[in-house]
Order: structure tokens, then sequence, then C-alpha cells
């Protein structure tokens, strides 16, 4: 039998975490599955643990309580690397905790998950529950993202990852920074399943469109060798254009293109292979809670 752990990154949502976990429960009942729980604590600063009412049907719940917040992405990475080196598994399926990657798609995930011959499965979102406003600025992420790199990344942090992915995931220096990115920049050949973003379960969503921004041009650095290559064809095109009437106001978008470059140029940073070497040495303590 294949196992499964389902890694959740989580800060200051206990009631949303507690609701996931039982839904869980309820959604993989009766189908005698190996599932554990395994949540990255970020730093949280409100108590986490709380009384988890039905976990019959998961074989284990830890959570990882690290010393200092240091944002989703490096929760994920963090989470993977412990999981890698720490335990015995065949796939990982990192969620968010808040209720908007839906607990009844898991089994959709291990069903291709069992067919497959060890490959990584993502799930493809095809709606979404937000504001027309948010998906209005999703729509943007996404075009932004295309329209620098090439690449139509039309998933989150819900996927279904193997073993060989997460091993070469650890070996990417990107993962620090941006999951999806660093996951579509190694692995070709995915296989995805349909996913429809939920609702969350408690309170607004902490997405904001500066936030979304932020996560854009994340993923964008780590294609930023072919954002550089069309970026200059771009510019070279767009001199030749404005050439006979150049103004301030035309310069404009060259302005904006230069700062997005210096944006990237610095979001690429964040890619500290040191760091993330060393991540297992920021947690605080692990709690077994089952």
């Amino acid at each position: 039998m294949k196992k499964y752990i389902i890694l959740i990154p989580i800060y200051n949502d206990r009631e949303s975490l507690t609701k996931l976990i039982e839904n869980i429960n309820s959604e993989i009942d009766g189908s005698n599955l190996d599932i554990s729980i395994i949540v990255v604590n970020d730093a949280s600063s409100q108590q986490i643990i709380d009384k988890y009412q039905n976990t019959e049907n998961i074989s284990a719940i830890e959570i990882i309580n690290m010393k200092e917040n240091r944002g989703h992405a490096r929760c994920i990475a963090s989470g993977l690397k412990y999981i890698y080196e720490k335990k015995e598994f065949d796939y990982v399926i990192p969620m968010d905790g808040d209720g908007e990657d839906r607990p009844e798609e898991i089994k959709n995930f291990i069903q291709l998950a069992e067919q497959s011959n060890d490959q990584s499965i993502v799930g493809e979102r095809v709606k979404r529950s937000e504001s027309l406003f948010f998906k209005s600025c999703y729509q943007f992420h996404k075009f932004l993202t295309l329209s620098f790199t090439g690449q139509s990344i039309k998933f989150g942090n819900f996927t279904c990852l193997s073993k060989t992915t997460i091993e070469k995931m650890l070996k990417e220096k990107s993962t620090w920074n941006s999951f999806s990115g660093s996951l579509k920049k190694i692995e070709k050949d995915l296989l995805s399943i349909s996913s429809i973003r939920g609702i969350r379960y408690f309170g607004p969503s902490k997405m904001s469109f500066f936030n979304l921004l932020k996560h854009s041009l994340s993923i964008i650095s780590v294609f930023r060798k072919t954002v550089l290559i069309r970026s200059a064809f771009f510019i070279v095109f767009y001199i030749l254009l404005i050439k006979s009437n150049a103004s301030i106001i035309t310069s404009i978008p060259l302005f904006l293109l230069l700062a997005m470059i210096y944006s990237i140029s610095s979001l690429a940073l964040r890619e500290n292979m040191s760091e993330f070497e060393k991540c297992l040495d920021k947690i605080h303590d692990i709690d077994k809670v089952k």
C-alpha cells in the first residue's frame, strides 16, 4: 500500500485547520488508505493545536512549529525537506489550510497516482470561488506570468508529488522562493486533475492584490533568463517604434519594464540554497498529535 502525506502550511488559522483535518478524515472514510498529515506552523502568534474530534481514518498527525515566520513558500519547502529526510512515503500532497484547496479532491489525486508511473500531479484550477475583483487580479497574474516567461501555470500548492519530484525540488534553489515556479521548471511531464477553488472556511482571504503581484513576480523570477531575453527584444523593438516620437509619456512602458526587472532580480535573491539546506535547524519543536 502506498503511503501519502498531506502537507499543510499554516499561520494563525486554527479554526480552519481543525475543520480541514476533520473534513479530510471524513473524505477518506472507507478508503483504507495510509494517509498522514504534517502541519508546518509558520511561527503563528496564536495557539494552533486544537482538540480534533474525528481522526480515526488518519494514520498520524504532526505539527512542526517553526522558530520564525518565513512565509508560505518557505513553509512548504521546509515541510518537503522534513518529510523527505525523516519519513517513509510515496507521495506528498501539499494543500492550503483554509479550505480553498478542497479535501474532496484528495481522492482524485490518489486515484490518478495509483495508476501513474511515479509521475507528479497538479490540481489545474478550472473554477474559482472568489470575488470578481480577485478573479480579475488572478487573470492578470496568469497573463503576466505567460507574457514574461512563456509558461502557463494554472496550478498552485495543491498537488500530489512523487518522491522523485521532491528529490529534484530539494536540489533546486528556486523551491525556497516559489513552489509552483520551481515545480514547473523541473518537471515537464506533469499529470493533472481538474480542481475547483473552494471557499475559505473562516475569515477573509490573506491574498491581496499586492501579495498576488509579489507571488507572480516570484514565479517569474524562476525563469529570469527567459525574462531578460524577452525584455531585451521588447526594449529594442519599442525604442525603434517610438524613436521618432519619443517623450516622457511614450517612455513610461520602458520605465515600468525596468522596474519590474529590478523587482524580479530582488526576489531572485531569496533563492538561498544555504538557507534552504539548513531550514530544519529553524524547527522549534514538533507536536505529535496522533
